[in-house]
């Protein structure tokens, strides 16, 4: 190929450097400045397919259309999710409130009361100024002269049948010659003569028969003071009965009248009238309570300290209170663990043990969003025990359940206490992955089930007019919540530019915002340290310049070691065999491009080609395939009629790390036919992509990344104007390269081809014809490198087929 025609072909194939960088039009902008704008409405941007997915299960209120929003973080998917319930919830009423009260039949099963929002509150005041007036109305009813003088006269009844039950007995005593004298230990049976006590001299003076009559005689007392203490007993007993009875029908007589106004006012919920009545029945049962020393005399030790925790029971715990909500609730739980979502029981410490009480019952996020939303992040919410089955239950059961997980554990001694459930109407929205919805997706046969909806949100939008505005609009509302300066228009072009170098690509934009608010942040603070009123340009640069300066550390010292020859690149000259190849790394906050040699040797054998990687263990599966296709490429141009007798090896010379990847598949079989024909490759010009067996070339990623890394090794070692890249004309579409390269383009000092076959790509590395279609006579066209390569094999086999005749 002449000079003329290799011009030719340079320039059939180079793109322009208006295609190497698509830059937006600031003219499209009618403003000045942001601070020009008219105010931007919050609207999500480019998610279209997620907007539509939300709404339809946001209106969906049958059960199991829960939403799992799905998509990379920074793309606004919880702040547009928040926007969205919110709005949304502003529109619903107010849930019910929930009381917890105590359970008079059964204490250790609180029960649960719902009241429409703020009637909660109301009850509960209503329920505490209800045990100050019990409180003042039986210590009024048992102080009063009537009760008091009623209980004297039963006091006084009581004591007379006493009298009168002694008297009779000590007539019997004496009458049977015994004196009784009660003593507060017993009761002693003193004997009589001629009614006087005996004493002991006396008594063994007596004649036996007469000491035999005087036993018969005591046994007859004693048996006659046992029937006596016996109905002394049973005319207490009857006494505390009535005392008991009286005490009890004065406390009903004195708290019913409190009653009946809330029976009428919450006549229409039978729950509640039904509490009521068991609260004045036990009001009345333990009257004792509101009157100490009044009843049973085991009680008045149950009563020293211990009014406040008696108490308890009459009061309410308003578990969840919506009077101050503006409609339904949306509740964001960010640290959603099993009691933060689904409430707990406290305890406190009591002789050794945990006790507690339905006063104890705490709410959790679930109970804070019961009849409205609660959104979750899934990576949170997974990472802690029992929070997803737990989560699950409530769904499926529409019951939240109050139980305090290291109760099943054993590990402390508590007082056991299960609080009614309380029935469960809320939509949940899960903001997760999608590794993490895949994941759940695969081993949770009930996750389909629960959460019907997949909100997915796109990393990519069109690069439209519409679009466009909408992110001049982002930039606005962002400058002002961040009190950042103004962005002119042409900043915020650039900014439009930069969002499609994230996503290498020139036709849309990101729609991860968290990349883009880092760069308003950056190049505002460059502006006001230069003093500007407004961020221009210039200053978006030196925000990506001050970027990728603070990240540079690795690519630098690579560059570093190519320099100085540590690393062995060549960027000027002619090699057989030897060629750039691309490739991409990565750290945690940037990527770069760093060329690569590689190199082949083809030689007479039968061993095909061998993968120097692959054989030290350093190649990955994709790179083995990319390695098949360059045999198929091979066997398909030149051994459609023969074997062909190859031996040949490739390799990524000082590379000692695991290679992946097709990408440098086409660089490959460049290297290949570059050894086969013997033709030499200008090392100045790197190459990238992949390549099928047909030799068409496919386009790869990070091309970007590719072009500029070898810009900068060919900048360094020095520009000759003829140094570039090769991509795939695929990627021609994806370019969005830094002005200097693009500069450089503009001088002729960088290039960079598209291509779409080998044998084009093979045209401009050497400056020889490619000759990849055959002739009439079926052969390659005489002094082109497929021609020279089927010589090559032509040799070899010949070779092969001498050395077979000889053995």
């Amino acid at each position: 190929m002449n000079h003329h025609d290799y011009k030719e072909r340079l320039a059939l194939h180079e793109l322009s450097p208006a295609e190497l960088r698509l830059e937006f039009n600031a003219e499209i902008f009618s403003f000045e400045t942001t601070e020009d704008m008219r105010d931007f409405p919050y609207e999500m941007i480019g998610q279209e397919r997620a907007e539509r997915a939300m709404e339809f299960g946001l209106s969906v209120s049958q059960a199991g259309y829960n939403l799992f929003v799905v998509g990379p973080t920074g793309t606004g998917r919880m702040t547009y999710t928040q926007h969205s319930v919110e709005n949304l919830a502003r529109k619903q009423k107010q849930p019910d409130d929930w009381c917890y009260v105590h359970n008079f039949d059964n204490p250790d099963r609180p029960e649960v009361l719902s009241f429409q929002a703020g009637e909660g509150q109301r009850f509960r005041r209503e329920i505490e100024q209800l045990l100050l007036n019990i409180e003042r109305e039986l210590k009024t009813a048992f102080s009063s002269d009537s009760h008091e003088r009623q209980k004297r006269e039963m006091f006084e009844r009581l004591r007379t049948e006493m009298d009168e039950l002694w008297k009779e007995t000590d007539q019997f005593a004496v009458q049977h010659h015994f004196k009784l004298e009660r003593m507060q230990n017993g009761i002693n049976k003193i004997p009589l003569q001629r009614g006087q006590p005996m004493n002991r001299e006396t008594y063994q003076h007596l004649l036996e028969a007469e000491k035999e009559q005087l036993r018969a005689n005591e046994k007859l007392v004693e048996e006659k003071v046992q029937e006596a203490l016996r109905r002394i007993a049973k005319m207490e007993e009857t006494f505390r009965k009535d005392v008991q009875i009286f005490m009890a029908d004065t406390a009903s007589a004195a708290v019913q009248k409190l009653f009946e106004p809330l029976r009428r006012q919450y006549g229409h919920l039978p729950k509640v009238t039904a509490y009521l009545t068991a609260y004045e029945r036990d009001v009345v049962d333990h009257f004792y309570f509101f009157a100490e020393g009044q009843g049973q005399e085991g009680s008045a030790g149950a009563l020293e300290g211990m009014k406040e925790k008696q108490y308890q029971r009459y009061v309410v715990n308003l578990l969840v209170n919506n009077k101050h909500l503006d409609g339904a609730p949306v509740i964001y739980e960010s640290n959603p663990t099993y009691h933060n979502l689904f409430g707990k029981v406290e305890y406190q410490g009591q002789i050794g043990s945990l006790v507690t009480n339905f006063t104890f019952i705490k709410p959790g996020a679930v109970h804070l969003a019961n009849g409205g939303y609660l959104i979750l992040q899934a990576a949170d919410l997974l990472q802690h025990p029992g929070a997803w089955p737990g989560l699950k239950r409530m769904l499926q059961t529409g019951h939240v359940h109050i139980e305090n997980s290291y109760e099943e554990r054993g590990l402390l001694p508590t007082s056991a206490l299960k609080p009614e459930p309380i029935p469960f109407q809320t939509k949940v929205i899960i903001i997760g992955s999608y590794y993490v919805y895949d994941l759940l997706s695969r081993l949770d046969e009930e996750f389909d089930k629960l959460f019907k909806v997949k909100v997915e949100f796109d990393t990519v939008m069109a690069k439209s007019d519409e679009n466009s505005w909408k992110m001049a609009g982002f930039v606005k509302n962002y400058v002002q919540e961040e009190g950042l300066l103004p962005f002119h228009r042409e900043a915020v072009s650039r900014v439009i530019d930069y969002s499609s170098r994230l996503i290498d690509e020139q036709g849309k934009m990101t729609t991860r915002f968290q990349d883009i608010t880092k760069l308003l942040v950056e190049s505002s603070h460059y502006a006001l340290q230069e003093g500007n009123a407004y961020v221009k340009s210039e200053h978006i640069f030196r925000a990506l310049e001050e970027k990728y300066r603070r990240s540079s550390h690795i690519p630098e010292q690579y560059r570093e070691k190519i320099h100085d020859e540590t690393i062995m690149i060549q960027t000027e000259g002619y090699r057989v065999g030897q060629i750039n190849g691309l490739a991409v790394m990565g750290t945690r906050d940037s990527m770069f491009g760093i060329p690569t040699k590689i190199t082949a040797q083809t030689y007479v054998g039968k061993s095909g080609l061998m993968n120097i990687e692959r054989e030290t263990s350093l190649s990955g599966q994709i790179h083995h395939k990319g390695m098949m296709i360059l045999t198929g490429f091979l066997s398909g141009q030149f051994a459609k009629n023969r074997p062909i007798p190859l031996s040949a090896s490739i390799t990524f010379e000082q590379t000692y790390n695991l290679i992946d990847g097709d990408s440098a598949s086409s660089t490959e079989l460049y290297v290949l036919l570059s050894s086969l024909a013997e033709v030499p490759i200008y090392q100045g010009i790197a190459v990238t992509g992949s390549v099928n067996q047909w030799g068409e070339i496919q386009p790869i990623g990070g091309v970007n990344e590719k072009i500029e890394g070898f810009f900068h090794i060919c900048r360094e070692k020095g520009l000759t104007g003829k140094q570039g890249v090769i991509i795939p004309k695929q990627n021609a579409r994806n370019l969005m390269l830094d002005p200097e390269v693009v500069e450089a383009a503009e001088a002729g000092s960088f290039h960079v081809w598209a291509v779409g076959h080998i044998s084009e790509g093979m045209e401009i590395l050497t400056g020889e014809r490619a000759g990849a279609v055959r002739r009439e006579d079926g052969t390659y066209p005489e002094g082109s490198v497929f021609a020279r390569t089927e010589a090559r094999f032509n040799r070899m086999y010949e070779m092969e087929i001498r050395q077979q005749s000889i053995e």
